[in-house]
């Protein structure tokens, strides 16, 4: 065990901010980190829009479910996986396309998210919290056109950033045994139901007694509401998905 292991096991979402502005250094020091996450083929295909602008802020906030903390987090970036500077370098030595293949929009969408989890990491190491907002993506489109998003770009999610105002508890995570495989994939639901278990605990702790649920149970009812409208969006934005 080190100090940075130590700060990526206790790594908690924080949703409640200290009024209290992150830095320029900070800032500066947590998207350098970003910029030097790993990176397919040295493409970096991302890019970052960090939105100051209040009423830009609070109509993210709605259009995310109305996550207050979009507008009152001290930072507010959208991590975007971004083609369309990749397509512009390739257009300067020919016309092959970039889209229509699944692998530059893994590509992309990859890139996107090591250099967020990097830049997470940089911000609790420098005492900061962070949550991420997948909530995004209930709307992109709208999204996309408040941040002026052009054609091959959308956004992954959001990330507010600041001193946190609370400590919640520690969410637990599957048992190792459930993620983990030697050789070949095994599938060990008994490790999945102590985990259920686990939740349940977890769930009535924090909040009082009101919330009997466990882990299977949240899967299956987020199974009842994908972002069907995600293809349809990512082929306007000219990602050609099949």
């Amino acid at each position: 065990m080190n100090e940075i292991i130590s700060l990526l096991q206790n790594h908690r979402s924080i949703r409640k901010f200290k009024d209290q502005p992150v830095s320029e250094s900070q800032l500066n020091a947590i998207l350098a980190a970003a910029q030097a996450a790993s990176t397919s083929s040295n493409m970096q295909a991302y890019s970052i829009v960090h939105v100051k602008d209040s009423s830009l802020r609070s109509q993210l906030a709605a259009l995310a479910g109305n996550q207050a903390y979009v507008s009152e987090s001290p930072v507010f970036l959208v991590w975007c996986a971004d083609l369309h500077r990749y397509e512009q370098a390739v257009r300067r030595h020919g016309d092959t396309p970039v889209t229509g293949n699944a692998e530059n929009f893994i590509i992309a969408t990859v890139d996107a998210a090591l250099a967020a989890q990097n830049a997470a990491v940089a911000a609790e190491s420098l005492g900061l919290g962070v949550v991420y907002i997948g909530g995004l993506r209930n709307k992109p489109a709208e999204v996309s056109e408040l941040l002026g998003l052009p054609q091959l770009v959308y956004p992954v999610f959001g990330m507010c950033i600041g001193m946190p105002d609370q400590e919640p508890l520690l969410r637990p995570r599957l048992p190792l045994e459930a993620v983990y495989h030697v050789n070949q994939y095994t599938d060990n639901q008994v490790a999945v139901d102590g985990y259920d278990e686990s939740i349940r605990d977890y769930m009535k702790e924090r909040t009082d007694g009101t919330v009997d649920t466990t882990w299977s149970k949240e899967m299956a009812a987020k199974a009842q509401r994908p972002r069907e409208h995600m293809k349809a969006f990512l082929n306007a934005q000219g990602f050609g998905i099949e």
